[in-house]
């Protein structure tokens, strides 16, 4: 989908008035989404630094990562969602701005780390979020994107403009070809990927028991079923510039 296709800017504004990315998750849901979190987590080898959370969402970089004495920037398109934000991480090491992540209001190389989680699916020019993303890391910083993995796009007929609307407003799905191409005119020092998350143990909802599970424990069991399966959730892209 090209950016003449819709106006992308009043979409999310719109979506972050229509939706609670605050609400209390439950069930299958909130074990996925917290995998997804220590996935992250456990990825990140900058020990300190300032950090850009893309797509702030629930805000939950800025808890996490000013806990660990990060300076965390929380940027949303959404005034209503960074609100929220510094309402629920108020430290002085969380700040938030409201901007365009096609257009960064940030120097090359202002941030230690960069995270961009499973909001690359949503973008008009995932090329180029990946090049303006990597713009502002630091040298020997890190990008990090999660994404859907080769998800099957769904549209439902609009009641209003009759035309196809795709689910979630995902406009694109993604594998390890697609992702590490993205980065082939971007200078980079290290580039890795790995896929998580397998939908057979989703489909069976074992999360009534792995939920239990530390993250290495879980990720353990989660490999072996993404490997005898192949069919995982998710992907994670590492890049260290």
């Amino acid at each position: 989908m090209k950016k003449a296709d819709f106006n992308y800017i009043d979409h999310y504004k719109r979506d972050a008035e229509e939706f609670d990315y605050f609400e209390h998750r439950s069930g299958a849901t909130a074990h996925d989404e917290r995998r997804v979190r220590e996935y992250i987590i456990s990825e990140v080898d900058v020990k300190q630094g300032l950090v850009l959370d893309v797509g702030a969402g629930s805000a939950w970089v800025a808890e996490k990562f000013t806990r660990k004495g990060f300076e965390v920037v929380s940027m949303d398109i959404s005034l209503k969602n960074l609100i929220k934000a510094k309402e629920k991480v108020p430290g002085t090491l969380h700040s938030c701005v409201s901007s365009d992540a096609f257009k960064l209001p940030y120097k090359d190389g202002s941030f230690d780390l960069v995270i961009a989680s499973e909001v690359i699916e949503h973008v008009y020019d995932p090329e180029g979020f990946v090049k303006e993303l990597s713009r502002v890391l630091k040298k020997g910083g890190q990008l990090i994107i999660t994404t859907p993995y080769k998800e099957k796009l769904q549209y439902s007929l609009c009641i209003h403009c009759n035309q196809p609307t795709p689910l979630h407003a995902h406009i694109h799905s993604f594998d390890e070809n697609i992702l590490t191409s993205f980065f082939r005119s971007v200078e980079h020092s290290a580039l890795e990927w790995a896929t998580f998350g397998d939908k057979v143990l989703i489909f069976l909802r074992t999360y009534v028991f792995l939920q239990i599970y530390p993250f290495f424990l879980w990720k353990f069991v989660d490999a072996i079923y993404v490997f005898l399966f192949r069919k995982p959730a998710h992907i994670i892209i590492k890049c260290t510039r």
